[in-house]
């Protein structure tokens, strides 16, 4: 006996004249008109089985949805845009690494969902929603970076106020404005702190700005400070010194660190590129890694790993990142519950602080 679908296949090479419609679709796997709709586009809501089932029946009779129709009953233009904040670099990017790690994930997520990508800069004006959603360029922005966030918070309010559909990756707070996805920085300083105590290292110094300015560097610095205590150890402040994400800047740090005359044993970074400036210090100090002192930083960018000696780190899943940063924003520009995402870390032991 031919299926429903060789039957469709059949009437189409005897000369069928009309295309297949989602109808004939909908017939043939058992299910709504809509049901079809929402597979084809990609919507979170439909069963995995019955998805598989809709493309399959799709892909045989060689249907393709009509994008531009469908752009214009919904009033969306199914591109979503990718605004770069940036960033002090070594190289021309003036991208975070970390972000370049989370970009293909980003990508692929957007494929998946049958949605477009428009990258750029952040323009720090006031209405960013002018240039993206309002203009119907994008249905929705991402924000990756914000260098102070104490001045970044109003222009995130203002999003907020004109109703723009926006993720941003950064601390999770329940204070922050708009949805925010972003890693455990708390349990990740605090497991980073734990695995150097674990080895004996008792005077442990910090090199990132530990404040509101900074807030996934503060949030590190706290599940630091944690460690220590629960440990029985006793804080002390003077071991702390700012710094921002750059090279340059950890080896500063590390410089004031050593010319502060502060007994330490080993630093905790608060990113990859403080903890390598910081070594590079050390060495032209002439200490020995990890001999007289223990290093460990956080992101696990790639240049980690070919760090002299490879680099301790907290890492930070950016494929996971990417992905949840896109369904979140497609899940709020489609109206449906979604809410901030707070996502697990974990340690990667290499040479920099002993074993």
């Amino acid at each position: 006996m031919r299926s429903g679908t060789d039957r469709a296949q059949g009437r189409e090479s005897r000369g069928m004249q009309r295309k297949p419609t989602s109808f004939d679709i909908a017939q043939l796997a058992g299910v709504s008109q809509p049901t079809v709709s929402r597979a084809l586009r990609g919507e979170l809501g439909v069963n995995p089985a019955t998805r598989l089932r809709i493309e399959s029946i799709a892909k045989q009779l060689n249907y393709r949805v009509d994008k531009a129709a469908s752009n214009l009953r919904t009033r969306h233009s199914r591109t979503l845009a990718l605004l770069f904040f940036e960033d002090p670099t070594a190289d021309d990017s003036l991208i975070n690494p970390f972000f370049h790690s989370m970009l293909g994930s980003i990508i692929r997520a957007c494929a998946q969902h049958d949605h477009d990508l428009l990258i750029s800069f952040q323009q720090l004006s006031s209405d960013w929603h002018n240039d993206y959603e309002d203009s119907r360029k994008a249905d929705g922005i991402i924000l990756l970076g914000y260098g102070d966030y104490e001045l970044y918070r109003s222009r995130l309010r203002a999003l907020e106020d004109a109703g723009t559909h926006f993720v941003r990756w950064g601390s999770v707070q329940s204070e922050a404005s708009g949805l925010t996805v972003g890693c455990d920085n708390r349990g990740g300083g605090r497991d980073a702190t734990q695995h150097l105590l674990s080895l004996g290292r008792r005077n442990i110094a910090f090199l990132g700005s530990a404040s509101s300015h900074y807030p996934e560097f503060h949030d590190r610095y706290r599940g630091h400070l944690a460690a220590l205590k629960q440990a029985g150890v006793i804080p002390r402040p003077k071991l702390q010194f700012d710094a921002i994400t750059t090279e340059e800047s950890g080896a500063a740090a590390a410089n004031a660190l050593l010319a502060s005359g502060e007994k330490f044993d080993a630093i905790l970074a608060a990113s990859d590129l403080i903890a390598i400036g910081a070594m590079r210090a050390l060495a032209t100090a002439g200490l020995q890694i990890p001999e007289d002192v223990g290093v460990v930083g956080f992101d696990d960018i790639p240049a980690a790993s070919s760090a002299s000696p490879p680099l301790t780190t907290v890492m930070q899943d950016p494929r996971l990142a990417g992905r949840k940063l896109v369904e979140t924003l497609i899940g709020r520009i489609r109206e449906q519950p979604v809410g901030s995402a707070l996502l697990p870390t974990r340690l990667v032991v290499r040479r920099s602080c002993g074993s």
